[in-house]
């Protein structure tokens, strides 16, 4: 994710963000102008024929495009700012759980104080990379013998780290290290763990449906495919930068619709998960190990 000023307009403008989207772009941009240019001198150079062309069609359809658009952003946008909230709920739950474990244990417990300081910040890991493009073992901080083998060959890395944790904190309970009463407290700090996994993964694998995606990028292809009839009477070769103009606009807001509706990867736009799991990691090592 990009940290920025937002009252820098200068850098804003120029950002090489733009680049990235211009480039991404190009081969888009270059038919399009060909394509106008192309329209341009065959009817009125070549062809010469003189009618009287009309903005008004294409300024209703532009309000409707414009309609479509807003709400194609604010869905994107939704799905994005959820998926915040999600990693701003995983960020407070971890430091939760880890200011009652640090509570509840005993200072001398240097073993079960490793352990959860190394699983809670294993687990923001794991599911960072599990709703990329999957787990890599070697990113976790396994230290403790044995975590490496039982983690091996699974197909969904969170949810056996949150067994895990689990599994530790039932160990306490029946050596007598913790009470019946904060047992329950840490259970449903750890069930939550599963709740925003759950949240963010819903986010990952439900896409906008695939007709409303469909249909606004046709209409999007269709307005601007047009467009040229509407304006090369008045504005003749001037037509194909107005056109290019009104293109990038409308291709590049869909653009940046569809990198933020899926806000767990590695884009520009993407969430800094990465900046959270080094928090995270940084947070609950403080709690359970400098005591």
């Amino acid at each position: 994710m990009v940290k920025y000023n937002p009252k820098t307009w200068f850098s804003l403008i120029f950002h090489s963000y733009s680049r990235q989207v211009m480039k991404m772009l190009f081969p888009a941009l270059f038919f399009m102008g060909a394509y106008t240019t192309i329209i341009v001198f065959v009817l009125l150079d070549f062809f010469e024929f003189k009618f009287l062309s009309t903005h008004v069609v294409h300024s209703l359809l532009g309000i409707v495009l414009g309609l479509f658009l807003v709400f194609r952003i604010n869905s994107a946008y939704d799905r994005w700012w959820e998926g915040r909230k999600l990693w701003g709920l995983l960020l407070n739950n971890s430091r939760n759980l880890s200011s009652k474990l640090s509570a509840y244990l005993p200072k001398e417990d240097r073993v079960n104080r490793s352990f959860f300081a190394q699983m809670i910040s294993n687990f923001a890991v794991s599911m960072k990379e599990h709703l990329r493009e999957g787990v890599d073992l070697a990113d976790l901080d396994l230290v403790e013998d044995g975590l490496l083998d039982r983690l091996k060959d699974i197909k969904h890395i969170p949810n056996t780290i949150s067994l895990m944790i689990y599994e530790r904190i039932n160990e306490l309970y029946h050596d007598k290290k913790i009470t019946g009463e904060q047992f329950f407290v840490l259970d449903k700090e750890v069930k939550e763990f599963s709740d925003i996994l759950g949240g963010c993964e819903r986010i990952r694998n439900t896409p906008i449906p695939y007709s409303y995606s469909m249909f606004i990028k046709k209409f999007i292809f269709t307005y601007t495919i047009t467009l040229p009839f509407a304006f090369m009477s008045e504005f003749s070769y001037w037509t194909v930068p107005i056109v290019l103009m009104v293109f990038f606009i409308l291709v590049s807001v869909e653009l940046i619709a569809e990198e933020i509706e899926d806000p767990f990867g590695r884009d520009v736009n993407d969430l800094p998960t990465d900046d959270l799991c080094d928090k995270i990691t940084n947070n609950v090592r403080e709690l359970l190990l400098t005591r």
